[in-house]
């Protein structure tokens, strides 16, 4: 079995090759390569990646134009050739050394798919935004209604899967609207789902943080449209 870390990048010139540093450092009992899909950026992210195509198992893929999240995850998952996927943010947020709790329950048998949670567990967390984290729990809450799953963190960037489960859907949501999408998408098959507490270091608006309200008005609007097809 074989690992696909999928990496879309915009702007994150100043977190990029630490992130990578910690998932090149992360020992797995199963190969690993990482899909860097760089989404337009003008930082200078796109001159660094285009030295690195090729080595330690890097697969480097420039979109001309920024597109969004969901439409860098797409194309990085047509390059991903492993049979296990993770997503994995390129700012420092999210830690690489929990890849092993995560991919457990998939390659122990268990689940198809694994969301990480920032709500569940013990784990450590940089205390910031109120409102930010309500309408986390708040999109989660909707999410799961339509879903009909008991999700605590829909909206969490480390979600771990088989293969064939991106294989099985169909994604078409180009920004911050995939969360939702995926898991509307997933839920509406037997897939069998689990979620496992993770750390988060989450960064201020100062620090790069891109997701604003405009995504989370987007975010209610793919849930509501994915939950009444499913309905």
């Amino acid at each position: 079995m074989k690992l696909s870390i999928v990496i879309p990048c915009f702007n994150e010139i100043k977190t990029i090759a630490q992130i990578l540093e910690k998932i090149q450092a992360v020992e797995l009992d199963l190969p690993k390569e990482i899909v860097i899909v760089d989404d337009g950026s003008s930082d200078g992210t796109r001159d660094f990646l285009a030295k690195m195509n090729g080595a330690d198992n890097v697969t480097i893929i420039l979109h001309e134009q920024n597109q969004g999240k969901g439409a860098a995850l797409r194309t990085g998952f047509q390059h991903a050739t492993g049979d296990i996927i993770i997503i994995q943010d390129a700012d420092l947020e999210y830690e690489p050394q929990e890849y092993p709790k995560l991919l457990d329950p998939i390659l122990n048998g268990k689940a198809d798919v694994v969301y990480g949670s920032r709500f569940a567990g013990g784990e450590s967390h940089r205390v910031l935004y109120y409102w930010h984290s309500l309408g986390n729990r708040f999109l989660t809450m909707l999410s799961n209604m339509f879903t009909n799953l008991n999700l605590t963190d829909m909206e969490v960037c480390y979600k771990v899967f088989k293969r064939e489960v991106v294989e099985a859907i169909t994604l078409k949501e180009n920004r911050f609207g995939f969360e939702p999408e995926f898991t509307a998408k997933i839920a509406s098959r037997d897939f069998v789902i689990y979620e496992v507490g993770i750390s988060y270091y989450g960064r201020t608006y100062a620090e790069g943080k891109k997701i604003n309200w405009k995504d989370g008005v987007r975010a209610i609007y793919v849930i509501l449209k994915y939950g009444f097809r499913r309905s």
